[in-house]
């Protein structure tokens, strides 16, 4: 078996012929799985989109979640197909090889995917220095450094343990929305009697242009969930796992995020939300009177548990190319005592703290988003090429119709065009 088909053909957990080197080790529960989704998907942006969100819906923001989270679904479910017939590191790099057998393709797939979690992991490195600047005094460089070679080194451990701690800080960072909720329920805020406000009219069409508007926002809020493919190779058993951790994190994301911003807008007026820097800050304070720092503390624990799930997902990224042999196989390298990838995951490390204090990332970390929307078409089309070749699908997968693929192929094409043809409009008159 050639190495970039290694994994396609396994059943289950078998991996019983891997003696040659050390592999990752499938040591992943489905509770540590959907807290790693969760913390990737769950991100800090939430705590500041809910403003531009209520600036283009107003009360009808929570649609444009609960309709972005429908389209999502349809690519959320062709990653479960992919991954339960693919269960390995650089799971996109490996499905796009399989679909089109063009091994420079493959690579710059995995390596796209890389790109824009870099990026990502950058611009959230760097943002963790105001937030944490608030508590502790030192210069921003000194603060990503530190905070980029702390989460660095927690990355490094085994995959239960640095999965552990993000779940723990995924937790933590729930918990700062669970608080509004809370709050909200506590002070009688009229979250049912409110609800005939949430449809607008069949006929109001400047509404209806604002849902749509903002639901290619919201689409941004739920990028992230797809990593879990990338850590499908550690999960106990993926094809039972794999499915059920994406749909779990996709439908606790989107009852959250509709739920948190229907009580941001009626608690705060739309407008005044969405001129506020800091709008759930806002919200909160209004429902319970104590101090921004609250939530400030609960934001630090965000972008902290950004970076190390970025991070983690470098490192499997750069193994999973160099284990199909798109990169060198020196970043195959298993540390027999972690069992994790400590030269890819070091280099991921290294790639995101020279770009968070040497490069600006003003405007890139737009692009990311764009990328992986662009990774979403080309997965779809990859299974749509998959599915078509072949008489019957292999036994033992997740098997979605072929409707599920070419609307998610549709869907992401439709929201990259959508969205740079807005990026134009903005370019062309700034």
């Amino acid at each position: 078996m050639p190495r970039s088909t290694r994994g396609v053909g396994l059943r289950g957990d078998d991996r019983k012929d891997d003696h040659i080197s050390p592999k990752l080790i499938r040591s992943l529960t489905l509770l540590h799985a959907v807290l790693y989704g969760l913390g990737v998907t769950i991100g800090a942006g939430i705590y500041v989109l809910v403003g531009a969100a209520a600036g283009r819906s107003g009360m009808h923001a929570p649609l444009a979640f609960v309709f972005a989270a429908i389209v999502m679904g349809m690519t959320a479910a062709s990653f479960a197909e992919l991954g339960t017939r693919m269960p390995v590191a650089a799971s996109e790099a490996a499905y796009v090889e399989a679909a089109f057998h063009r091994k420079w393709l493959a690579g710059a797939a995995g390596l796209l995917v890389v790109a824009a979690a870099t990026i990502s992991g950058a611009t959230i490195s760097a943002g963790s220095a105001g937030y944490i600047g608030v508590f502790v005094p030192l210069h921003p460089s000194w603060i990503i450094a530190g905070v980029v070679l702390a989460m660095g080194a927690i990355a490094c451990l085994s995959a239960v343990q640095s999965i552990g701690f993000a779940g723990a800080m995924t937790i933590i960072e729930i918990g700062g929305l669970l608080l509004i909720v809370g709050a909200s329920l506590w002070g009688g805020s009229p979250l049912i009697s409110r609800l005939p406000d949430l449809w607008p009219a069949a006929g109001h069409l400047t509404a209806w242009t604002g849902i749509a508007q903002t639901t290619l926002l919201a689409v941004f809020a739920f990028i992230g969930f797809e990593h879990l493919v990338n850590i499908s190779e550690e999960m106990k058993n993926p094809r039972r796992t794999l499915p059920w951790a994406l749909f779990i994190t996709l439908g606790a994301t989107a009852l959250l995020y509709a739920l948190v911003v229907w009580i941001a807008v009626i608690t705060v007026p739309p407008a005044e939300l969405a001129t506020s820097a800091a709008p759930l800050a806002l919200v909160f304070q209004r429902l319970t009177g104590l101090p921004l720092h609250v939530l400030s503390a609960i934001a630090v624990v965000a972008t902290v548990n950004g970076i190390i799930v970025h991070m983690i997902m470098i490192g499997r990224v750069l193994y999973g190319l160099a284990d199909q042999g798109n990169l060198p196989s020196v970043l195959a390298v298993v540390d027999p005592k972690s069992g994790t990838p400590v030269v890819a995951t070091l280099i991921g490390i290294a790639a995101i703290l020279v770009l968070a204090l040497g490069v600006p990332l003003t405007g890139l970390a737009e692009w990311t988003s764009r990328f992986t929307l662009g990774i979403f078409a080309l997965v779809n089309l990859a299974l749509i090429r998959i599915k078509t070749a072949e008489a019957k699908p292999p036994p033992n997968v997740f098997v979605v119709p072929m409707w599920i693929p070419v609307m998610g192929l549709a869907t992401s094409t439709l929201f990259v065009l959508v969205d740079l043809y807005l990026w134009l409009v903005r370019s062309a008159g700034g």
